[in-house]
């Protein structure tokens, strides 16, 4: 296997920038990280990408801050997208409440880890089977329905989808981390 570049492939657009790129950061709610600067060189797709999350990172969520979380975190840690892991880790981890064992379990463990309440081993059983499997058996299903409810599992499915989404591509685009992150395995 052909060794990856170390360079990200498209370069995040630098200040100053041009009206449509601030609009377009503005419109993503955030920070200009890296990710979010290579999505504004095409307005129109940040705009559209900026709908979805204005959703799942709102209280309008079924799902709970720790919940989301743990999607985020075990669907990038999984796909070994240490660019997004770090993000989330850095900004969410703490208001997520994870301890060191459950970043360390969330990095590399199974949702059997003893660091794990039953609420949160369903949802974490949940991201692993589908990463597994792409489905979700009906035994996980109602596992994840009893700890959250029906509109919960919906949006977890779509957050996982994303997640691989958004792990493919800050992969393919070797997205350097952010100042003052730390990659998957530093967990």
């Amino acid at each position: 296997m052909p060794l990856k570049s170390k360079q990200p492939r498209i370069k995040p657009l630098s200040p100053p920038y041009d009206e449509a790129a601030s609009e377009a950061l503005e419109v993503l709610g955030h920070s200009p990280i890296q990710l979010f600067r290579v999505w504004a060189r095409r307005p129109e797709l940040a705009r559209s990408i900026a709908g979805w999350g204005s959703y799942y990172f709102s209280r309008r969520s079924a799902l709970t801050l720790r919940q989301r979380e743990l999607v985020i975190d075990r669907t990038t840690a999984l796909c070994g997208a240490d660019y997004e892991w770090a993000v989330h880790v850095a900004g969410f981890a703490e208001k997520a409440g994870f301890d060191a064992a459950q970043l360390a379990s969330l990095a590399a463990g199974r949702p059997a880890d003893d660091c794990w309440d039953a609420a949160d081993r369903a949802v974490l059983e949940a991201i692993d089977e589908l990463q597994a499997t792409f489905d979700l058996s009906d035994d996980t299903w109602a596992n994840l329905v009893a700890v959250a409810d029906d509109d919960a599992a919906l949006e977890l499915v779509l957050i996982c989808g994303w997640y691989h989404a958004v792990s493919f591509a800050v992969r393919a685009l070797r997205l350097p981390l952010e100042p003052g992150t730390e990659p998957i395995a530093a967990h």
